[in-house]
C-alpha cells in the first residue's frame, strides 16, 4: 500500500512539474517565442516625415525629400553582379566587401545598411534591377530639403545619430536623423514625430513573403509638428546679401514682441552642403576654416566691445541716478584728460560745450567720461558705485545669457568691483582707472543680439521681451511664455536719449542712415580692435557698429549691425542697418546708389592683410 502511494505521488509530482515547466516556457517566458518570431518575422521601422519649417509670413523654408538606404540581409545573399553594384554605389570592391563582412558580423539575419542616403533619382534607376540582388532591398527615409538656403545658423542641420548617443537615447535607432544645432536641435521633440513599425512574414529561407498577420501589429508613425519661425525670410535673405564679402553680424528684432526678424552671421554656408553622402566631407571643410569661421555665429557667440552705442546706457543710468540732467553741459577740448595725464581722444572741436542730446549725437567721449565718473563717485566708494552701475546694465540683459531658444551663445561681460579688486589692490582703483567703460571699451563685452536687445529696451521706453525664434502659437502656447523684463530706468528718461539718437541720424554721425518718410533713431560706434601679437597688444583696423530702431514712435524694428574691420560706424554698419529698415518697413529700396555700394562693397582685402598693426599706446 505504501509502495503504491509513493509511486502514485512520484507520478503525479512528475506530471505536475512538467505542466508547470510547460506553462513557464509557453505562457510566462516569451524568450523562445521571441526567438521564433525573430526567425519568422522581420520588424522594419517606418520613419515619420520631419516637421516643416515656415517663416513668419508662411513661406516654406525647410521641407523634406525622400532618400533611400540600401539594406542587406547576409543570409539571403546569392551571387550577384559585383561590378554593376559598386558602379552604382560609386565605391571600390574592397569597400563593398568590408561593408558586407561588417553586416554579417553584426547579424546574418538582421538587416544592415550598405549605403546611406541614396537620392530618389539614383534609386529609381536601380530599382528595376534590385530583383537580381537577393538579400538587398531599399529602405525609404527622408532628409531635409532647404527650399531657401538661408539662415543656416538659425535652423541648424540634421545628421544620423551615432552609436555612442544611442546609449542615452533609447527612443532612437541607428541611422535615424537627429537635430544638430539651431532650431533643429532646440525643437527636436516637436520636429521628430514618433516612428512607426511594420512586420513582415519570412519563409524558412529567411525571405520576405508578405505582411505579417495582414498588418494587424503594424503601427503608423505619429506626425511631427510644423514650426513657424519669427524670421522674415526676405529680410534675412537681404541681410545676408548685404553682408557678402564682409564679416560680422546683423540682428533685427520686433521690439514689441521680442521676435527675431533676422539673424545674419557672415560668412555663413549653404545648409544643403550638409546633406547626402558628401555631408561629412563638407562639414570637415567648414570646421577646418579657422579664419572665416562659417560655423561660428557672430550674432550670438562673438563678444565685442560695444563701443559708442554703450553711451546711451550710461546716459540712462546717469539720469536715473540723478548725477546729470538733460541740460547738464560739459566742455570738450578734443578729448578728456584723466589719471596721470592720460588722454582720451574725441572728435569735438576745442571748446565745444555739449548738453546730453548734443553729447549723444556728437558722440562726445569727454561728455561720457565725465558722466561715468559721476556715476561711480555718487556712492561712498567706487566699489559700491560700480556695482550699482553693473546692476542697471544687467537689467538690460547684459552680462548674462538672454535665454533665447537657440542652443548656443555667449554671456558677454560686465565687470564688477570684485573683478577689479583682483586686478588692482583693493581700494586703489577708481572711475578713472576704468574710464574706458564710459565709452563701451575696456572690459565691457557684448554680443550683437545683446546689443539689439538693449536697443529694444530703449525703443520700448524701459522694457524688453526675451528674443526668440519660434512663434509661440506654433508651439501651442500663448504669448505669456515671454513676459516683459523691466529695466530700473524711469520711462521719462528714455525720451531724452531717444531724441539724442534721432539727432544722430538727422545731423550727427549717421546722417547716411536717413530714410525719407521714416524717423530713424540710431547710434554709431567705432570699436577699437586689439589682438595679442608676438606678446604685444597690437591694434588692428577698428570695427564698424550701429544700433537703430524705427519709427521713432511705435517702433516696428530694432537692429544691431557689427562689421569687423569696418573702420567707423557710418562707413558700413549704419548704411546696412538703414537699408534693412527701409526694406522691412517699405518693402522696396529707393536709395539704389546706397544699396549698390553695400551689396557690391567688399572688405576681403582688409581680411587678407597679414596680421600686423601698430603697438597700442593708451596716451594716443
Amino acid at each position: 500500500m505504501i509502495k503504491k502511494f509513493v509511486l502514485l505521488s512520484f507520478t503525479l509530482g512528475s506530471a505536475l512539474l512538467f505542466i508547470v515547466k510547460l506553462i513557464s516556457l509557453q505562457i510566462i517566458n516569451q524568450d523562445y517565442n521571441e526567438i521564433s518570431l525573430n526567425n519568422a518575422v522581420e520588424k522594419r521601422p517606418v520613419y515619420p516625415t520631419r516637421g516643416l519649417i515656415f517663416d513668419r509670413n508662411g513661406t516654406l523654408m525647410v521641407a523634406n525629400q525622400p532618400v533611400y538606404d540600401l539594406m542587406v540581409v547576409p543570409d539571403n545573399l546569392k551571387p550577384f553582379d559585383t561590378l554593376e553594384l559598386i558602379s552604382f554605389l560609386d565605391i571600390s570592391k574592397d569597400e563593398l566587401d568590408q561593408r558586407l563582412t561588417k553586416a554579417k558580423r553584426f547579424s546574418s539575419k538582421i538587416p544592415s545598411v550598405v549605403s546611406r542616403q541614396i537620392s530618389k533619382e539614383k534609386q529609381a534607376l536601380f530599382q528595376e534591377k534590385i530583383w537580381k540582388y537577393n538579400g538587398f532591398y531599399f529602405q525609404k527615409k527622408t532628409i531635409r530639403d532647404y527650399i531657401l538656403p538661408i539662415a543656416s545658423n538659425v535652423i541648424g542641420y540634421t545628421s544620423e545619430i551615432n552609436p555612442a548617443e544611442l546609449k542615452n537615447k533609447s527612443e532612437y535607432s541607428l541611422g535615424e536623423m537627429i537635430g544638430r544645432q539651431g532650431i533643429e536641435k532646440t525643437y527636436e521633440r516637436n520636429l521628430k514625430g514618433e516612428k512607426g513599425v511594420q512586420f513582415y512574414q519570412k519563409d524558412r529561407f529567411n525571405r520576405i513573403i508578405g505582411s505579417y498577420k495582414e498588418g494587424f501589429y503594424d503601427e503608423n508613425p505619429q506626425a511631427a509638428d510644423n514650426l513657424t519661425l519669427t524670421l522674415d525670410a526676405q529680410l534675412q535673405l537681404y541681410g545676408e546679401s548685404l553682408m557678402k564679402n564682409k564679416r560680422g553680424g546683423i540682428v533685427a528684432i520686433e521690439p514689441s514682441s521680442g521676435e527675431v526678424l533676422a539673424l545674419v552671421t557672415a560668412p555663413s554656408y549653404d545648409p544643403n552642403l550638409l546633406l547626402g553622402g558628401s555631408r561629412s566631407d563638407s562639414f570637415r571643410v567648414l570646421v577646418n576654416d579657422t579664419i572665416a569661421k562659417p560655423l561660428f555665429d557672430r550674432g550670438l557667440q562673438a563678444e565685442y566691445a560695444p563701443g559708442s552705442p554703450f553711451k546711451t546706457l550710461n546716459a540712462l543710468i546717469a539720469l536715473q541716478e540723478g548725477v546729470i540732467t538733460p541740460k547738464t553741459q560739459f566742455t570738450c577740448n578734443q578729448g578728456h584728460y584723466y589719471a596721470r595725464g592720460s588722454f582720451m581722444k574725441c572728435h569735438c572741436p576745442i571748446g565745444t560745450s555739449n548738453d546730453l542730446i548734443q553729447g549723444i549725437y556728437n558722440s562726445c567721449n569727454s561728455y561720457f567720461a565725465k558722466t561715468y565718473v559721476q556715476i561711480i563717485n555718487k556712492d561712498s566708494t567706487a566699489s559700491i558705485g560700480l556695482d550699482r552701475w553693473r546692476t542697471h546694465l544687467e537689467k538690460f540683459g547684459l552680462g548674462n545669457y538672454l535665454g533665447y531658444d537657440l542652443p548656443i551663445g555667449k554671456k558677454g561681460f560686465i565687470p564688477s568691483s570684485s573683478y577689479y579688486d583682483r586686478w588692482y589692490e583693493k581700494g586703489s582703483w577708481g572711475p578713472t582707472t576704468v574710464i574706458s567703460n564710459a565709452i563701451g571699451q575696456g572690459e565691457v563685452l557684448a554680443t550683437p543680439i545683446q546689443m539689439a536687445n538693449f536697443t529694444a529696451a530703449i525703443a520700448n521706453r524701459g522694457f524688453y521681451i526675451k528674443p526668440h525664434f519660434v512663434k509661440p502659437a506654433s508651439l501651442q502656447v500663448n504669448d505669456s511664455l515671454y513676459p516683459k523684463n523691466q529695466t530700473l530706468i524711469n520711462t521719462e528718461h528714455f525720451e531724452t536719449v531717444i531724441e539724442g539718437m534721432y539727432q544722430v541720424v538727422e545731423k550727427g554721425t549717421a546722417r547716411i542712415a536717413r530714410i525719407p518718410g521714416i524717423d530713424v533713431c540710431g547710434k554709431t560706434g567705432t570699436a577699437e580692435n586689439f589682438i595679442r601679437l608676438n606678446g604685444e597688444k597690437t591694434q588692428l583696423t577698428d570695427h564698424s557698429i550701429f544700433i537703430a530702431f524705427a519709427p521713432k514712435e511705435n517702433p516696428k524694428i530694432v537692429l544691431a549691425v557689427f562689421v569687423e574691420n569696418g573702420y567707423w560706424g557710418g562707413r558700413w554698419a549704419a548704411p546696412i542697418a538703414s537699408l534693412m529698415i527701409e526694406k522691412y518697413l517699405n518693402g522696396t529700396i529707393k536709395r539704389s546708389w546706397l544699396e549698390d555700394r553695400m551689396l557690391n562693397g567688399s572688405l576681403m582685402s582688409e581680411y587678407m592683410k597679414p596680421l600686423s598693426g601698430k603697438p597700442f599706446n593708451i596716451n594716443e
